[in-house]
This record gives C-alpha cells, sequence and structure tokens, in this order.
C-alpha cells in the first residue's frame, strides 16, 4: 500500500475512535506531546497503559471473587483503573468506570460485576483499535502531529 493511501486509512481510523465515542480530546493532548525526538510517544504511552490495566484487571477479578466484597478495595483498583485509562483518553472505559464506582457507592455487587463484564469488553475492544491503528502508523511512517477530531 502506498503511504498517501496509508495517510488516509490512519486519519480515517483516528476519526472513527473519536465519532464512535472510544475516544475523547485527552488522547489529543496525548497526542500533541509527540514530537520529533520521540515519535513513538503515544503509542508508547498507550502500551505502558494496556501493560499496566492488564495487573488491575486481575486485581478486580480477584477482588470481585471475594465474599463478602470489599467496597473500599474495589474502589481503590477502579480509581487507578480509571486514571490510567483515562490518560490515553479511552472514553467508553471511563464510562464504564464510572458506572463501576456508582455501583460501588450503591453497594451493589451484582451491579459491579456486570459493569465489570462490559467494561473488560470495551476496553479489549479499544485495544484491538489501538493495535490495528498503530500497525497503520507504522506502516505509513512519520506524518503530520495531531489533529483535532472534526
Amino acid at each position: 500500500m502506498e503511504r498517501n493511501q496509508l495517510l488516509r486509512q490512519m486519519n480515517s481510523m483516528r476519526q472513527s475512535f473519536f465519532d464512535q465515542g472510544f475516544l475523547d480530546e485527552q488522547f489529543v493532548q496525548l497526542e500533541e506531546l509527540q514530537d520529533e525526538a520521540n515519535p513513538n510517544f503515544v503509542e508508547e504511552v498507550v502500551t505502558l497503559c494496556y501493560r499496566d490495566s492488564y495487573r488491575l484487571i486481575l486485581n478486580l477479578e480477584q477482588a470481585l471473587q471475594k465474599s463478602p466484597l470489599d467496597f473500599n478495595q474495589l474502589d481503590r483498583y477502579m480509581q487507578q483503573f480509571m486514571g490510567s485509562s483515562s490518560s490515553i483518553g479511552a472514553k467508553k472505559v471511563n464510562a464504564q468506570c464510572t458506572l463501576f464506582r456508582e455501583y460501588i457507592k450503591a453497594g451493589s455487587g451484582e451491579g459491579c460485576l456486570r459493569t465489570f463484564h462490559q467494561l473488560k469488553k470495551e476496553h479489549t475492544t479499544l485495544e484491538k483499535k489501538f493495535e490495528a491503528y498503530f500497525q497503520i502508523k507504522r506502516q505509513a511512517g512519520p506524518s503530520q502531529i495531531a489533529s483535532r477530531p472534526k
């Protein structure tokens, strides 16, 4: 595939992340931090975020299996998870984090469990989208830095 075609595909894919509500303005701000000295900055931050999130997902899974549930511990894990996902602008993931925390406040273990399953689904979906996006971005090579979604 030629470079211009790859760039068009990459830009279209990126725009779809915003149009479909997967990403928010924080992702653009992250892109604005990328420069010629560190052209893979965004990919590296996203990779680190996902690496950390797997540990937190495991912690949450283990905490959700305990009886009785320790809502304070669940909240601490979810605060960490939410901070990590918000740093990359993961809008749908963050929405699930917020809902999870509402169920924590309400003391609803069932609500937490149901929301956790949806959270993992959104997390995995975004990860796959990022993987495809960064693969195309690597193939296309260096391009212009961040632009605001339309």
